[in-house]
């Protein structure tokens, strides 16, 4: 069964553009590794700080795989440490969610 992972994010609303550029890293990484990006959408209207990502998979043992690639892969690495050293995300979820129709 497909599932896709919709990653819902805090962000600083005064560091939007370096999410954006994180944003645009991840365009490239994410289906070099396995995932299906359906996109990054950010605040245009409303709340300022909530951004979305939706990346979706065959199984959640897809999932798994394509976490330990994306941890190995340099790219993958200096996304993440991006993101470490500029704190423009404040927390982040994700669920996990199935088609209906």
């Amino acid at each position: 069964m497909a599932v896709t992972c919709c990653i819902r994010y805090v962000l600083d609303p005064y560091k939007r553009e370096a999410f954006e550029e994180y944003a645009r890293r991840w365009a490239r990484i994410i289906p070099k590794n396995g995932g299906d990006l359906i996109g990054y959408f950010m605040p245009h209207e409303g709340t300022n700080n909530i951004a979305i990502a939706l990346v979706s998979f065959d199984s959640l043992a897809d999932y798994e795989t394509y976490r330990a690639r994306i941890k190995a892969d340099a790219d993958g690495k200096a996304a993440f440490g991006f993101a470490e050293r500029e704190r423009f995300i404040l927390s982040e979820e994700r669920t996990f969610m199935r088609p209906v129709a």
